[in-house]
């Protein structure tokens, strides 16, 4: 592709494309009690269910990416088709059209590590990785959060230790989400341990089929088991694959954390789409006879309400991606906007379907509820505790003083 092709060529050569390779789309049409009343939050497959969805993706990611409709925006020099983010929006609204693969194991090494590599790894990095990723030939995942560090990055104890042209990477992380399917991974080490914690960590690329990498599932208490514990020791990475300076790691860090807030708080759901609006939520409503209660209304109305204004601030912040600009606290606000909107959701939930909500009565569109309350707390970790984006948002939106450190 060429920087000189207009939408309108754009999109006809999209469409030409997806009629044929796909099928259009056809939403089915069900009344209250018809189809799947699957509304979970968190993946609940089973591993021969994820490794068929990543084959079928891969396939898909292979196929778009060398006809040319994948990296639409990215630098021609790394894979990239050099074009306009206009017209990767363009490309993804026409695709929504057709039945396409779940992307679901690409979603984090697309949204979140490859902006990251592209924005601080070394050529020899974005050469080796960015085409791949893209392509769909690898996958990558996020190693950040830790068993004794919580919500504080800067608090991870996982160590870098260099030796010569490598380091050794030994400890722990927690809540990995695809580790068990990922090629590469990005990492946060502490290669200072005498420096100010901010100061003392280190990114890095590293090998998830590495020796000394040791994947284990952990089951989460809606059933599933989406996450992981990796365990790291003495595993070797070679210092091409640092993410930017030593000891400079925090900058690395941010830019995946605004990315990943992007990734999720500017997601269907927090845009007033998804299950926070859906027809089912208000036919739910309907069918308990709650219609009238004007209680429940004003909670369905609140929930609708904040949806609209959380979409409205994602557009501001995609605009400002769209100049050129990295993601700033705004994805913070959409972010901790869709988790609080769940929360009136469950709220809602609880008043309409009392027991039913944690009781399995057989009942369609009742307890299957219980899998997205279950899932709350996941997505009130992931991207930054509320907590957290609670503090982001007062400093840095409102201008309150930071929270007294706490000393050693």
């Amino acid at each position: 592709m060429v920087d000189t092709i207009t939408e309108e060529e754009f999109e006809r050569a999209a469409l030409k494309f997806l009629e044929a390779n796909a099928k259009p789309r056809v939403e089915a049409e069900h009344g209250w009690g018809e189809g799947s009343d699957q509304v979970s939050l968190l993946p609940e497959r089973t591993l021969e269910e994820e490794l068929a969805e990543l084959t079928a993706a891969r396939a898909w990611a292979q196929q778009r990416f060398d006809a040319g409709f994948s990296w639409i925006a990215g630098p021609v020099a790394y894979g990239g088709g050099g074009l306009t983010r206009d017209h990767q929006r363009l490309y993804d609204s026409i695709e929504a059209r057709f039945d396409t693969p779940p992307m679901t194991a690409y979603g984090i090494g697309l949204g979140m590590v490859a902006p990251t590599i592209l924005a601080h790894a070394t050529d020899e990095v974005k050469d080796l990785y960015l085409k791949s990723l893209w392509r769909g030939d690898i996958v990558a995942c996020q190693l950040f959060s830790e068993p004794g560090a919580g919500s504080d990055l800067a608090g991870v104890q996982t160590k870098a230790i260099r030796d010569g042209d490598e380091w050794l990477v030994t400890g722990q992380k927690v809540w990995t989400s695809g580790a068990h399917l990922s090629d590469i991974g990005e990492i946060i080490c502490r290669t200072d341990p005498d420096a100010p914690k901010h100061k003392g960590l280190t990114g890095f690329v590293v090998d998830m089929r590495a020796p000394g990498v040791e994947i284990r599932p952990l089951r989460q208490m809606t059933g599933g088991a989406s996450f992981n514990e990796v365990f790291f020791t003495e595993v070797r990475v070679p210092d091409s694959h640092r993410l930017g300076d030593v000891n400079a790691g925090w900058t690395v860090a941010l830019t995946t954390l605004m990315n990943e807030r992007a990734a999720i708080g500017g997601g269907s759901m927090s845009s007033g789409n998804g299950n926070l609006s859906t027809p089912r939520l208000i036919e739910l409503v309907r069918h308990h006879g709650k219609s009238a209660d004007p209680l429940i209304r004003q909670q369905l109305a609140d929930i609708f309400i904040h949806g609209r204004v959380a979409s409205y601030t994602n557009l501001r912040a995609m605009a400002k991606i769209a100049s050129g600009q990295l993601p700033g606290p705004e994805m913070s606000i959409a972010k901790l906007s869709l988790t609080m909107n769940m929360r009136r959701m469950t709220d809602l939930l609880s008043s309409v379907l009392g027991p039913k909500l944690i009781a399995d009565t057989g009942e369609w569109g009742t307890y299957a509820w219980s899998q997205f309350l279950l899932g709350l707390p996941g997505m009130r970790i992931a991207g930054g505790t509320d907590e957290v984006l609670h503090n982001i948002i007062g400093e840095r939106v409102l201008g309150l003083p930071k929270e007294p450190a706490v000393k050693a």
